[in-house]
Formats: structure tokens, sequence, C-alpha cells
């Protein structure tokens, strides 16, 4: 997705100043903001569609802004971790994050992530399939879901990993088979990032009627074809 909007959210100008520079010649606008509060107020500004956000911040920190951006956008984020405590990653990716990566960190590994991420939003929105089942309807060029014709709000990663089960409707899918559908094969994080977000997704709707845990194998969609 080239012109993409980037922002990065983080105190240390000198990390800022690298992921910047990584990011420039690849052909993203990138904007950037050192605490909390201008953060917030960058993420509704410019409307990126990608973030960079660490956790570590000055006035609000990174938990606190996400939660706010989470009631108004669905942006893809990706959090930045200054320790490697499971603590800081399962609480980012329980109030929103999509993706997470822990300090110090590779520039390239960052920049793989970043260009994967928006490579699927793109690639998704490209496409015009409907998938309509008896509960669960799908648009994947307007990224939309509809619960017994209610909509479901959706994250941009809770989007792709519905997606991911529903064009494998009744099939078993590992947590791995979706760490490659969905974050891709670059992805060298752990695995319990997706029963992380599967949570979400159920109980955005409404529980495990849809999305059904196979023990020791992974999940699977389940909804009548109409």
């Amino acid at each position: 997705m080239t012109g993409a909007k980037i922002l990065v959210i983080d105190d240390e100008p000198n990390i800022i100043k690298l992921v910047s520079a990584y990011l420039k010649p690849e052909g993203y606008e990138v904007y950037s903001a050192t605490d909390g509060v201008s953060g917030l107020k960058a993420a509704r500004t410019y409307k990126p569609e990608l973030i960079v956000l660490d956790i570590m911040l000055p006035g609000l920190n990174g938990i606190e802004l996400l939660s706010q951006l989470r009631r108004e956008s669905q942006v893809y984020v990706i959090m930045l971790t200054a320790r490697a405590e499971e603590t800081d990653k399962i609480v980012g990716l329980s109030v929103g994050a999509d993706d997470y990566v822990t300090k110090p960190f590779s520039p390239r590994e960052l920049v793989a992530r970043i260009k994967a991420a928006l490579r699927r939003i793109s690639v998704s929105s490209s496409f015009h399939e409907i998938y309509a089942f008896r509960h669960v309807k799908m648009n994947v060029s307007s990224r939309q879901v509809w619960l017994d014709d209610v909509e479901v709000e959706l994250t941009a990663i809770e989007f792709d990993l519905l997606k991911a089960l529903v064009e494998n409707r009744g099939r078993v899918l590992s947590r791995e088979q979706l760490l490659e559908k969905v974050w891709g094969g670059e992805y060298f994080g752990d695995t319990r990032v997706v029963d992380v977000h599967i949570g979400h997704i159920r109980q955005k709707m409404g529980g495990e009627k849809h999305i059904v845990t196979v023990r020791g194998a992974g999940y699977r969609f389940e909804d009548e074809v109409l």
C-alpha cells in the first residue's frame, strides 16, 4: 500500500528517527508524536492506516491511548513493548493491539511486519466476496461483518482472523496455520496471540457458538449455509 500513512508514537526521538528512516524510502507518509495526548490527537487528525505505538509514554500511556482509540477507530496497531514480560504483551493485545514488537527490535523486522499488514489490508479490500450463512454475513470488500443482521465492529486483525476461518468453514485451522494466513510467514511471535484475538471476536459475536475450539488442534468456524 504505497503512500499509506503511518503514525509512530514513541517518547524516544531516536526511535522515531530510526523507524522513519526505514519507512520513508518505502514510500510511506510518516507522522510522529512523543507523548500519549499528542499521539491520540495525531491519530484523530491524520487518520493513518497503521500506528506504531510505544507502551511506555508520558501523560497518557500506550494502553490508555489504545483503549480510547479503539472506541472510535479500528486502525491496525503494532505495539512496542520495552520489556519481554508477557504481561505487557497480553495487556496490549487485550485492549486491542493487533501485533507487538519487543524492544530492542530490528527496524527491518518492524518494516516487514508493517508491509505485510498493509499488504493484507490492501489485498482484502480489493476482493468482492460476500459470505452469507444463516447467522453470519461477511462482505470482504467493505470489511464488514453482521451477526443476525446486526453489524459487528471488528479490528483489522480480528476481521482477517474471522475471514480465514469463514473461508475454511467446517475445517480446523491450527494456531500456526492462522498465524501464516493472517500475520504472514515472517511472523515470529507467540502463537498465543491467536487465542487472545479469537477471544475478542467471541466476545463481540456472543460466545463460542460460531468459533469452536478443537482441543489440541485449533479453531473451526461453524454456521449453516443458506
